[in-house]
């Protein structure tokens, strides 16, 4: 009976520690990259701004890295006041390509119309994986700030944007 519990106690150490080996965390990479919306003056009494800029498409470049044994993982996106923001702006992000992979049968979907990025996580995208590491490489992201009005005071705002990965 000891030898039993003592093999099974091997199995399951072995079982622990492979998983243990394979289970890196996912990760994100985004180079820092400023866009400023190109404004044009008003210059008569009575006009409004065209109320919505869009970044190039590939203002932004995501780089995605995946562990082996998750099925899928969920790309989110949210923003943060830096230092200042104004609520009536809506920023907007979505996918415009796919980037590149070396895995076969790996897919991404969704994120290729624009989302309003509000303060908390919301998906932009998702990679399904078959079972092996991952990464992909170069996920061009376009920006969209909509809701620009000579309503809102005359002032420079910035945010973040922010993305994180999960499963």
């Amino acid at each position: 009976m000891q030898y039993k519990r003592s093999s099974i106690q091997y199995i399951v150490l072995i079982i622990v520690l492979i998983f243990s080996f394979q289970s890196k965390a996912q990760t994100v990479t985004v180079p820092v990259t400023n866009w400023n919306a190109s404004i044009p003056a008003i210059t008569e009494a009575g006009n409004n701004y065209d109320g919505t800029y869009a970044s190039p498409t590939n203002q932004a470049s995501i780089n995605v890295g995946l562990p082996a044994l998750l099925g899928s993982v969920k790309v989110y996106v949210h923003y943060e006041a830096n230092p200042t923001w104004n609520s009536a702006l809506v920023l907007s992000a979505k996918r415009t390509s796919n980037g590149s992979t070396l895995c076969v049968g790996c897919s991404i979907s969704g994120g290729t119309a624009y989302i309003t990025v509000p303060l908390t996580a919301v998906e932009l995208f998702r990679i399904s994986t078959v079972l092996s590491v991952t990464s992909y490489t170069g996920i061009n992201i376009q920006y969209q700030v909509s809701g620009v009005s000579v309503t809102i005071p005359a002032a420079t705002y910035n945010s973040r944007i922010v993305f994180t990965v999960s499963n």
